[in-house]
């Protein structure tokens, strides 16, 4: 196959969850089929895409001139396109310069399949091309939009998230029906875009986890720490440790006053430092080149999220490293886990806060949580497995275009 792959917002560092999965499924077809790589996000220094060359066919890089995120000129970025139709996340990428660059790949070759990866690339993607066209959607971006309106309680936010909510919404509609294919990362994911369109145009693409990076670590256990891991600069990740640090952290410091919380992952944001400063015993890492070490010494790994969608990569890796994990139903939403198999679930402050005390004071229930949920993803969740059924499901849209089309539901 020649796969056209679009994407926005970039793709290395891989060091959030929608990276690590375009990453490793990319890289995984690359080894099979001529892929070419077209990818627009922020111009930053030490850029590395250009070094995608040596995985890649042909790789084209867009850096663009975008304000840095939850700054003022962000704000006036998007004052200036709050009555576009298309929300901020699609319009701040999707410039005309982008759309002007993606032509000449198009006109110079011609591709088996044009490959959409996320929501916010759907803007400059040719649908009127008679080429199949597949939208490989990470989340269902307006029920994230919907959580975040939910749970907000500043005004100003609250109306942005409820607007986002409502642009986002239209959005995803009137890209799933142009789209000739519409891949998801869970059933609960497909399920909600079925009520829109012919469920005949959906599959599902399971997440997969590096099972020979991510292995189980001869490091010990620090006593009564957990660990946290994500891109901090993502408003889900945010609120999950806010929330987590006021409604479940005072909960376990009663029965476990010496409890401690590692969380790993990129740029924490300004309201996160002043809450580390204040809450001792939690502590912001930032940016590491690898999250394994803070993952083998915590005792347990939690995901208190409270707003999201698609599927929680942080869950298979910590998983595969053979760790006890206790999260929350929207944390786990989307995942093959069940609850006192393989993971714990938890959805009130108490219950999540009853679960961590639990595994704390019985290791060996820890350990056998963490054994099972690392043979779970280890026979049939690897990047290799994931790989074959995304190409199998590219090659059955090139070869049965007769069932492409905008059908709705």
């Amino acid at each position: 196959m020649k796969i056209l792959w679009v994407k926005a917002g970039g793709l290395v560092p891989p060091d959030s969850g929608g990276k690590i999965r375009s990453y490793n499924i990319l890289r995984e077809l690359a080894r099979r089929h001529s892929v070419t790589f077209f990818s627009f996000y922020a111009a930053h220094n030490s850029d590395s895409h250009p070094d995608l060359r040596n995985l890649f066919d042909h790789v084209v890089c867009v850096p663009l001139r975008l304000p840095p995120p939850k700054s003022p000129a962000e704000m006036l970025d998007y004052g200036l396109r709050l009555f576009s139709s298309e929300p901020y996340s699609i319009t701040k990428y999707c410039r005309p310069e982008v759309r002007r660059r993606l032509r000449t790949p198009l006109d110079e070759e011609s591709y088996d399949v044009i490959l959409c990866d996320f929501m916010a690339a759907a803007g400059v993607i040719p649908w009127d091309s008679p080429t199949p066209k597949i939208l490989f959607t990470h989340n269902v971006e307006a029920t994230i939009w919907r959580r975040h309106y939910e749970v907000a309680t500043n005004p100003i936010w609250k109306a942005i998230s409820r607007r986002e909510w409502r642009k986002m919404e239209a959005a995803e509609l009137r890209y799933l029906r142009l789209a000739d294919r519409v891949l998801t990362v869970s059933e609960a994911d497909r399920d909600a875009f079925g009520g829109f369109i012919d469920p005949a145009k959906l599959a599902v693409i399971p997440t997969g986890v590096d099972v020979d990076y991510f292995q189980p670590m001869s490091a010990e256990e620090t006593p009564n720490s957990l660990v946290f891991t994500g891109s901090m600069d993502w408003l889900p990740n945010e609120d999950a440790i806010v929330y987590f640090s006021q409604a479940i952290l005072p909960l376990i410091k009663q029965q476990c006053p010496e409890i401690s919380l590692a969380v790993v992952g990129r740029s924490p944001s300004r309201k996160l430092q002043a809450l580390a400063q204040t809450e001792k015993s939690i502590r912001l890492t930032g940016w590491v080149e690898d999250i394994r070490p803070y993952v083998a010494r915590g005792s347990i790994c939690i995901v208190p999220l409270r707003i999201g969608g698609g599927t929680r990569l942080k869950i298979f890796e910590a998983m595969a490293m053979s760790k006890a994990v206790v999260s929350t139903s929207i944390g786990a939403e989307g995942l093959p886990v069940r609850s006192g198999e393989n993971i714990l679930l938890a959805d009130t402050p108490q219950d999540f806060a009853d679960a961590v005390i639990s595994l704390l004071r019985d290791p060996d229930r820890r350990k056998r949580l963490g054994a099972a949920a690392r043979a779970l993803v280890q026979e049939k969740y690897s990047w290799r497995i994931v790989a074959e059924r995304f190409a199998a499901i590219l090659e059955e849209a090139i070869a049965r275009p007769a069932l492409l089309g905008d059908t709705e539901g």
